[in-house]
């Protein structure tokens, strides 16, 4: 579990298609303690799951020395998410998985991304910057005004709410310290509804 506070921003230093492109190895770049990430340990990249298989330390021809770690994206996860758009050089929104009495900045987060949303306009304001979004009907019955919505593993407030297109309002901080700041008209960014709107919406269905 996630809570959609993002703790660092990975590269794609390694891209490997495997098993006729159905398997992606990616080697991803970052700023974590590489003694605190173990194999099969969970990784949540700009809002996916992901295992580490392996780990290491750049050597020492990478005056950064960053740590990396390596994920597979297998083909639900390249059919339903961006990772099929992923490749060398672009950058990742990483959350380490939540650990028993961690404070919960965000909002509960499977990391389990339910589809895709598509950033239709961006307007900067003077104190921050807001991003209007469509994504599918299915998608959009479990979205409301003032609700938790996680987007490229960020955990956000719904501003408005129209149909099947939403908006949001981004904090010079959440600005900085995520991918969010380089989004643009026509990006695609994964999308993760609230577990409890989707259990909300379940309860209903059933009575």
């Amino acid at each position: 579990m996630f809570t959609g506070i993002v703790t660092d921003i990975g590269e794609i230093v390694g891209f490997t298609p495997v098993v006729q492109g159905q398997l992606h190895r990616l080697r991803i770049a970052c700023r974590y303690d590489q003694t605190t990430i173990a194999d099969g340990a969970s990784i949540a990249c700009n809002g996916v799951c992901l295992t580490v298989v392996a780990s290491g330390v750049a050597d020492g021809r990478d005056s950064q020395q960053r740590t990396w770690f390596e994920v597979d994206t297998a083909a639900e996860t390249l059919a339903l998410t961006t990772a099929r758009h992923w490749k060398v050089g672009t950058k990742l929104n990483l959350e380490r998985a939540l650990k028993i009495g961690d404070e919960l900045g965000g909002h509960i987060v499977a990391g389990h991304a339910d589809g895709i949303a598509t950033l239709l306009s961006r307007e900067d304001l003077p104190d921050m910057a807001r991003f209007e979004l469509s994504t599918t009907r299915e998608l959009a019955r479990f979205i409301a005004t003032k609700g938790s919505i996680t987007l490229d593993g960020v955990s956000l407030t719904v501003n408005t709410v129209k149909d099947s297109t939403f908006s949001v309002l981004i904090i010079p901080h959440t600005l900085t310290v995520t991918t969010i700041g380089g989004w643009k008209a026509g990006d695609e960014v994964n999308i993760e509804v609230d577990l409890m709107a989707r259990y909300a919406a379940r309860l209903t269905e059933m009575k």
